[in-house]
């Protein structure tokens, strides 16, 4: 059965910090929706109606254009050990680019990767709880280091370069305004 939250509880809050893995879904009011894995250490409990996420640079952009258009976003999180739980947060988002004046503020809570490009501030109106009896065990073995090695060689100047590239446009021809407005 699901059990609704106006806001997290701290047993809520341990079960999120002890998620290696969570999961982040947005869509516009048309187009496609977009639902992508996470990980590292890029979510961070801001208070019981707040949560932020440091989104490092990867192929697509589709989450900063749907929160700029649509602003719902949903964050899922599975327990594949121990008991079992899903645990979802509701809500608005708002995003805040390298080139935003609030970059600064936001990016202090989080250790430093060559390719941040957002961070995402979800304000939560609903969280969500049930069963997870039909998750399958998984065991952790570690975080991939990939994403950041590739990053590191690229370099902040090449990862620049890489939204001038991949970045721009969403999958649906819409602007992701990652880069600085001339």
């Amino acid at each position: 059965m699901a059990d609704k939250f106006t806001e997290l509880s701290p047993k809520h809050t341990a079960f999120i910090t002890e998620q290696h893995l969570f999961f982040v879904a947005t869509a516009s009011s048309d187009g496609r929706i977009n639902l992508s894995p996470k990980g590292m250490d890029t979510l961070k409990i801001i208070n019981p109606t707040r949560v932020i996420w440091l989104n490092l640079t990867g192929s697509g952009n589709e989450t900063s254009v749907h929160v700029q258009e649509d602003g719902r976003m949903t964050i899922m999180f599975c327990s594949f050990d121990k008991n079992p739980l899903i645990l979802r947060l509701y809500g608005t988002a708002k995003v805040i680019h390298s080139h935003d004046d609030e970059w600064e503020e936001m990016q202090q809570h989080f250790d430093s990767f060559t390719g941040s490009r957002q961070v995402f501030i979800l304000d939560i109106d609903l969280v969500m709880t049930s069963c997870g009896f039909g998750i399958p065990f998984y065991e952790y073995s570690g975080e991939r280091d990939t994403l950041t090695t590739w990053a590191d060689k690229r370099g902040r100047e090449g990862i620049e370069t890489y939204w001038e590239e991949k970045n721009q446009i969403s999958l649906d021809g819409k602007e992701t305004k990652i880069l600085k407005p001339s």
